[in-house]
This record gives structure tokens, C-alpha cells and sequence, in this order.
């Protein structure tokens, strides 16, 4: 497996748990679910990126 599938698999097992944790938890304040939010577009640009990369 090469550097890219790896930080792929690595991004996406991130971006799974953060939207466990938010959809598990019923007490979170707005602005830890606007955090999440932001820190998931994050990495799903960055698994975009990395998915184009591969491509080319």
C-alpha cells in the first residue's frame, strides 16, 4: 500500500470518528459542533485531494 492510500485510510478512520462522536453526543454546544463541523470539512478536502492525487 503506498503513502497515499495510507493517509486516505488514515483521514477517512478520522472523519468516521469525529462524526461518531457528534452523532453520539446529545449535550454539545454550538460551538463545539460548529469545531467539528470545520475540522470535518478539513479532512474531507483532504481525503479529495489525496483521492485526485491518486488518480494522476
Amino acid at each position: 500500500m503506498d503513502k497515499i492510500e495510507k493517509a486516505i485510510e488514515y483521514y477517512t478512520f478520522k472523519s468516521k470518528e469525529l462524526l461518531d462522536f457528534v452523532n453520539s453526543n446529545n449535550n454539545l454546544s454550538i460551538e463545539k459542533i460548529i469545531e467539528c463541523g470545520e475540522e470535518l470539512a478539513v479532512l474531507e478536502n483532504k481525503i479529495t485531494a489525496l483521492e485526485v492525487a491518486k488518480e494522476n
